[in-house]
């Protein structure tokens, strides 16, 4: 049985400690954290096997694969630093913030011939699902133009959950670039495309800069030197369609309905969505499809577990599966399990552990990580350049065995 050490035990862990726990082919899961009081309730409050007192004590410890769910701007040298203890690498977004570190990860990969998974939700996003299923059977003729938006205003459950993570200085964090946090908009595109013929090979990015005045998005403040919190960007896929992204975190829209959104548009038929309706088209009708993409609730956001979460925050900790998900490849063990990102969690967690246990690729691996997250690391570059068009260079495919 695969045991799993978890480095993080903050609002996001818990969901994935459970679905580990409650998985068939996961035995031990044990946590640390940089607080050990969070990770001593997080295995108490769970079952869990135990904890560490440190990510170096968990390496050397007997865990087969490690879970890294710490800071956004920490992944990619603790992945590193996993790999070459010998453990398979479960990693939250975004996969590292820099391109340095991200051909890190990709080369370690492939010299270690270990599992990575970046686990990016919107690959498993309901329209993402659905548009995928569409390019597969040829419905939408050629894709030449897509858009992905990630719309969450800071205002809903941002600042609380920068609070949690960021300490007495969550300020300077809180200022995180938008286009570091590329992938629940890029890799929603790109999840639905065949990245080894479309990936990106240029991008324009331009941001705007904050107006709030409270301290967040100040560059006297900031920890990264920003003050943009939106971000729009134009990239250049390697088969001539173009994708534009939103990373808006001011700005007036319901995201705790829908925080990732996505259009495609292809040559014979095109795909559209809105906060809660989505359309699909060709050239003579148009069919709503909302109900095939619309996720159930999995539990209440009134549930305890979540009572360290922003109430804003906990709709995404609480949805469920969509018509358009194949849940009946999941275990039975899932079954009243917690959910969350329109059903990802689940779907997540069973594809990493699925490909440690049989030796195969996750649909989010390195290189598929790789193309979803440093196109917004040259975007983050470009938008600081004041709109320059950077080449974005690509990491290949995996290799085959």
């Amino acid at each position: 049985m695969l045991s799993i050490g978890f480095v993080g035990a903050g609002q996001f862990a818990g969901s994935f400690t459970e679905l580990f726990h409650r998985h068939p082919g996961v035995g031990d899961v044990v946590v640390t954290d940089v607080l050990p009081q969070r990770a001593d309730e997080l295995v108490r409050s769970q079952g869990l096997a135990g904890t560490a007192a440190s990510f170096e004590e968990l390496l050397a410890s007997d865990v087969d694969a490690v879970a890294i769910f710490t800071q956004r701007w920490t992944h990619g040298p603790l992945v590193v630093q996993a790999l070459r203890a010998g453990k398979h690498v479960y990693s939250a977004v975004p996969m590292a913030v820099t391109e340095e570190e991200i051909s890190a990860i990709v080369e370690t990969v492939r010299e270690t011939g270990l599992t990575y998974m970046m686990g990016e939700t919107s690959y498993y996003n309901p329209a993402t699902v659905y548009a995928r299923r569409k390019r597969e059977s040829g419905a939408f003729g050629r894709v030449f133009y897509a858009e992905g938006d990630y719309v969450h205003d800071m205002d809903l459950g941002f600042y609380d959950a920068y609070r949690y993570s960021g300490g007495e200085r969550w300020r300077a964090t809180a200022s995180y670039p938008p286009m570091l946090y590329p992938t629940h908009a890029l890799g929603g595109v790109l999840g639905a495309l065949d990245t080894s013929a479309a990936h990106v090979v240029s991008v324009s990015c331009l941001g705007v800069a904050d107006q709030r005045r409270d301290g967040v998005f100040d560059r006297g403040v900031s920890a990264f030197d920003n003050d943009v919190s939106n971000a729009t960007a134009l990239f250049e896929l390697s088969d001539g369609a173009v994708v534009r992204t939103n990373e808006m975190r001011r700005v007036g829209y319901p995201s705790h309905l829908r925080e990732s959104r996505f259009r495609y548009f292809g040559t014979e038929a095109s795909f559209e969505q809105l906060a809660t309706v989505s359309v699909w088209q060709d050239k003579e009708q148009v069919w709503d499809v909302s109900a095939d993409l619309a996720s159930q609730a999995a539990t209440s956001v009134d549930d305890p577990s979540l009572a360290h979460v922003a109430p804003e925050l906990r709709a995404a900790f609480t949805s469920g599966h969509a018509p358009v998900h194949d849940v009946g490849r999941l275990p039975a063990e899932f079954a009243g399990a917690p959910n969350g990102h329109e059903g990802s969690h689940q779907l997540l967690a069973d594809d990493f552990v699925t490909a440690v246990t049989t030796g195969t690729l996750p649909p989010v691996n390195a290189w598929e990580a790789a193309r979803y997250t440093l196109p917004g690391v040259v975007a983050h570059a470009s938008m600081r350049r004041g709109g320059e068009r950077l080449p974005v260079r690509d990491l290949g495919n995996p290799p085959t065995a």
